[in-house]
């Protein structure tokens, strides 16, 4: 049975191929509109969609609750001022896959700290099914969660420094090692990979899923997909309603 809907809106950023995303993360975006559009029916929030990354201004970025980057990431000044505006202010975000990308060529430390000072060193190719456990299950995004569960095929970025070593992150989800060596092409052997945490010091949560269409077929990454954007939501609440979508 379901609890009170506490009613928030969610703006959700993605890019089509003219526009620079990649095709895989394009098939990643079409299953997750129609899931986060399920979920909004379900739980009752709003949730809009644009593909204008000059929406990160603070005139449209002061009616929603959370923002959410599905298969991209600003590229200009302008759009990255915005989002640390929002973000410094309060906001909320969910970032996918491709939205944490950073290297030497990012230039963005202000993002950098705010990711948990993880970058991006390698990945698996081709995308792989892969074991993933729970590092903090009293969390209300891995409510209702297994210890571990295999997550559909995905790219798995490995991050040197990793997140886990930023005193201010929480790791909430993990890549068990068990699955290395992971990949034919591009083989991952070794370390420490989190592929779900927060930044403590803001209202944020990452995702490392988002490569192609079979993300959203795993009810148990469904559900911790869903209690992300619903935490995010609620504005800092321990515990979250009963959802009608599980």
């Amino acid at each position: 049975m379901s609890g009170p809907k506490d009613s928030f809106r969610v703006l959700a950023f993605h890019s089509s191929e003219s526009q620079g995303a990649e095709g895989d993360h394009v098939l990643f975006t079409e299953t997750a509109l129609a899931f986060f559009r399920d979920l909004a029916a379900r739980e009752g929030f709003i949730f809009d969609v644009t593909t204008d990354w000059n929406d990160l201004n603070a005139a449209k970025l002061a009616a929603y609750r959370v923002v959410m980057w599905l298969n991209h990431f600003p590229t200009t000044e302008a759009q990255r001022a915005g989002f640390q505006a929002y973000m410094e202010g309060g906001g909320g975000w969910l970032g996918f896959h491709i939205a944490g990308y950073n290297d030497k060529d990012t230039k963005w430390p202000w993002f950098l700290q705010f990711y948990g000072d993880a970058i991006f060193y390698t990945n698996n190719w081709p995308i792989k099914p892969a074991k993933l456990v729970v590092d903090t299950p009293d969390h209300p995004v891995t409510r209702n969660i297994p210890t571990s569960f295999v997550s559909p095929a995905n790219e798995w970025y490995l991050w040197k420094p990793s997140p886990r070593l930023n005193p201010n992150v929480k790791v909430l989800v993990t890549l068990d090692p068990s699955n290395y060596p992971l990949g034919t092409k591009d083989i991952l052997t070794e370390g420490d990979l989190p592929v779900v945490w927060t930044n403590t010091g803001y209202r944020m949560l990452y995702m490392n899923m988002g490569h192609g269409r079979d993300i959203f077929t795993n009810g148990d990454q469904n559900r911790l997909i869903g209690n992300g954007l619903l935490w995010l939501g609620a504005r800092g609440i321990t515990a979250l309603p009963g959802s009608t979508l599980y």
